[in-house]
C-alpha cells in the first residue's frame, strides 16, 4: 500500500503531454488543494476539489483518493469522464467524490470548479433552521446565493445527484445539512474565495450567537444594494488576488506546479 501511494504521488511530469490550458487548470487545481491544507480545511484524504478540463468539458480533474492534500501536484491529478454511470475505485477516484462533483459539473455548464469541505463552522450553520444570517459583510456577500440540501447519507448514490443539483439551482454555494459545504465557480479562484468567505461568515455567526446578545440585521434594500455592488466588484479588481495566493504557496512549497 505504501509503495502504491508513492507511485500515485511521485509521477513524472505530464506537462508536455497536455495542452497549455489543461496544464494551467492542473496547476490551479493543485494550488487549491495546497491552499485547503494551509487553511486547515482538509479532512485527512477525504473531500475533494474538482476542475472541468478546458477543451474537454465532459472530463474533470480530481485528486487521487489516497493522497493527502499537501501531496497533490499538477501531474498526479486524475482525469475522469463525468458521463460514466459508475466509477471503478481501482482508478483511485472514490465514489462519493465522483458522484458529487460529476453531477454538479454535468448540471451546471457555467461551473468549472467545485470545492467540497467539512468545515465545522459551516456544518453548524447548515444545521440551523435559518441557515446563514446576514450579520456581517462577509455573510451578506452570499445573499441570494445559497442553497440547502438535506442529509441522505454518504454521497455515493447517483440518484442523489439530481436532488443536489436541484437544491443548488443557479446558486454558487450549497450548505449540506449534517455534512458540509460546496462552493462553485467559473474558476478555481472563484470557488476557493467563496469557500474562504463562507467559512469566515459561518464562524462569525457562531461567535455572535455565542455572545447571547441581540444583533442587527440590514434591511432588504441594503442587502440588494450590496448584491449589485458585489457583482461590479467581482468583475473588476475583486478577482485580482489569485496570483497572490500562488505566490504565497511558492514561498511555502512550489512542488504543486510539478
Amino acid at each position: 500500500m505504501r509503495e502504491n501511494v508513492f507511485q500515485l504521488r511521485d509521477v513524472p511530469s505530464i506537462r508536455k503531454n497536455v495542452d497549455r490550458e489543461e496544464w494551467q487548470a492542473r496547476v490551479d487545481l493543485a494550488a487549491a488543494y495546497r491552499l485547503a491544507h494551509e487553511y486547515r480545511w482538509a479532512d485527512s484524504i477525504y473531500n475533494h476539489i474538482s476542475m472541468r478540463v478546458p477543451n474537454d468539458p465532459n472530463f474533470f480533474l480530481i485528486k487521487a483518493h489516497e493522497l493527502l492534500y499537501n501531496e497533490v501536484c499538477a501531474s498526479n491529478l486524475v482525469k475522469v469522464d463525468m458521463r460514466r454511470k459508475d466509477v471503478d475505485e481501482s482508478l483511485h477516484v472514490n465514489r462519493p467524490g465522483f458522484t458529487l462533483h460529476g453531477g454538479l459539473l454535468i448540471d451546471r455548464a457555467d461551473v468549472n470548479c467545485c470545492y467540497h469541505t467539512h468545515i465545522a463552522s459551516c456544518i453548524a450553520v447548515a444545521n440551523q433552521k435559518d441557515g446563514l444570517l446576514p450579520v456581517s459583510q462577509t455573510a451578506i456577500r452570499f445573499y441570494g446565493d445559497i442553497g440547502y440540501h438535506d442529509y441522505e447519507g454518504i454521497t455515493e448514490n447517483l440518484d442523489e445527484r439530481e436532488r443536489i443539483a436541484k437544491n443548488l439551482g443557479n446558486k454558487n454555494v450549497l450548505l449540506m445539512r449534517n455534512h458540509g459545504v460546496v462552493t462553485c465557480g467559473k474558476s478555481v479562484r472563484d470557488a476557493f474565495v467563496r469557500m474562504r468567505d463562507i467559512a469566515d461568515a459561518c464562524d462569525l455567526q457562531l461567535r455572535l450567537q455565542a455572545a447571547g446578545q441581540e444583533y442587527f440585521l440590514p434591511s432588504k434594500e441594503v442587502l440588494e444594494t450590496y448584491e449589485k455592488q458585489r457583482i461590479t466588484h467581482d468583475t473588476g479588481r475583486g478577482s485580482a488576488d489569485w496570483p497572490g495566493f500562488l505566490r504565497r504557496l511558492d514561498q511555502i512549497d512550489s512542488s504543486y506546479r510539478e
